[in-house]
């Protein structure tokens, strides 16, 4: 029979306290990892492998500066193996110990240049994994004296490409990229707050007679927003080149299956909104009603008239009894007529 949650909590502080009554400081540390139903932005944790050369380890400080914040850098090399048993071991052991669930191994050997494992967890165990071989990288030192981004600011993330609908490894790599770049959830932005846009463009390339292999390119642009000269209400957006950029492809991914990514994507109750009944929203976000109500009857319907309407009523009523009460004299005269031929005499004579 499967432990009930107060008892795997009560069996993880014990397990933390060693064996022992669990103090109010590891009761206290239990409560801020409990899971919440509103969370905060995701941690990344950035660490270098067995081998790390001098480009790969300013790719991991450029990434720290482009999450700060939400990221941690760790400067020691480690005997991590990614994709083994023993290196995901290590990799949750490190995630759960810096409470991140973003991470990223930068390493460098003769088979796998400049490679990059990202990767996030879910229930402190590894859900997802994707290595890419960055083929060229353009550091934010490159881009020296021009304006760079706010710390904490949020991105615009733009993917261009119809493969990123198409291939299942992209739409997983999608899903990657959102989750390490989209800093803080809010409800809603101000304009003012958005500083830079990350594009992602997606385009096959055929390479020595193989099938086509997807390389992305990765540009970031400082966004400044101004006026617009053709007198528009909304303001127009100036892109300046400001790093880091590298273009990249994915050389082995490990997904998560089917029922657990089902299980991470679940949702608790408190979180989802009530659906309304007759409500829907359309494509521009205008909320559209349907109201149920009895058969009317609309011919019978009298509604109120405008007062030029009435005036007309009023003539064509007025005109109908003049006509009726003329006819009603011309049958009275000929009547009198007939009566007066057969009698002799008119009916008003008796």
């Amino acid at each position: 029979m499967a432990p009930t949650p107060h008892q795997a909590k009560t069996a993880k502080a014990k397990l933390i306290a060693g064996g022992k009554q669990p103090k109010a400081r590891i009761q206290r540390y239990l409560k801020t990892t409990e899971s919440q139903l509103v969370e905060g932005a995701k941690s990344s944790l950035l660490l270098k492998g067995i081998r790390c050369s001098d480009a790969m380890s300013t790719v991991l400080k450029d990434m720290r500066s482009v999450q700060s914040p939400h990221a941690k850098l760790l400067t020691k090399n480690n005997m991590i193996v990614p994709f083994d048993d023993a290196g995901q071991q290590s990799l949750e052991f490190l995630t759960t110990k810096n409470d991140a669930s973003l991470f990223a191994l930068a390493s460098h050997n003769k088979k796998r240049p400049n490679n990059l494992v990202m990767g996030r967890t879910f229930d402190r165990r590894i859900l997802d994994m994707v290595e890419i071989g960055i083929l060229q990288y353009r550091s934010l030192n490159d881009f020296g004296g021009l304006p760079k981004k706010r710390l904490g600011s949020k991105p615009l993330l733009h993917f261009v490409g119809d493969v990123w609908s198409s291939d299942v490894n992209l739409k997983r790599l999608q899903n990657l990229l959102i989750d390490f770049y989209r800093g803080d959830p809010v409800d809603s932005l101000i304009l003012s707050g958005l500083d830079h846009i990350m594009v992602f463009t997606a385009a096959e390339v055929s390479l020595g007679g193989q099938d086509a292999t997807p390389i992305i390119h990765q540009r970031t642009y400082y966004m400044k927003l101004k006026k617009d000269p053709k007198g528009g209400k909304a303001p127009v957006p100036y892109l300046t080149p400001s790093g880091p950029d590298m273009d990249f492809k994915i050389r082995r991914s490990q997904f998560a299956s089917p029922d657990l990514w089902k299980l991470a994507m679940k949702q608790p109750a408190g979180v989802k909104a009530k659906k309304k009944k007759n409500q829907t929203t359309n494509l521009f976000g205008e909320t559209i009603g349907r109201l149920h109500l009895e058969k009317q009857d609309i011919d019978n319907r009298s509604g109120k008239k405008a007062k030029a309407l009435r005036l007309a009523d009023k003539l064509e009523k007025e005109e109908e009894a003049a006509a009726i009460e003329s006819e009603l004299g011309k049958e009275k005269e000929g009547l009198n007529d007939e009566f007066q031929q057969a009698y002799g005499f008119a009916p008003g004579d008796m």
